[in-house]
Formats: C-alpha cells, structure tokens, sequence
C-alpha cells in the first residue's frame, strides 16, 4: 500500500508540473516563474 501511494504522489505532482504549460505567461510571472523554467520543471523526471 505504501508503494501505491509514493507512485499516487509522485503521479500527481506530475500532473501539476505539466499543468505549468497551461498557464499564461503574466500567470508564470506572478509566480515568479519564466516560460523556460516551466518548461524545465514540466519536463523533470517522474522519480525527481
């Protein structure tokens, strides 16, 4: 069960790295994020 629920977390933190790209670039900005660091952060390994 612990296994499941480390690949759980892991899955969606994931999704909400990718969901980064869906955000306007004024929105990346007030996030004190830029286009290509969201690119980077979307794109890290599933196990980092």
């Amino acid at each position: 069960m612990r296994v499941l629920n480390a690949i759980d977390i892991r899955l969606e933190r994931q999704r909400s790295r990718r969901d980064l790209l869906e955000l306007t670039d004024e929105q990346l900005k007030d996030i004190g994020l830029s286009r290509s660091q969201a690119h980077e952060e979307a794109y890290r390994p599933l196990w980092d």
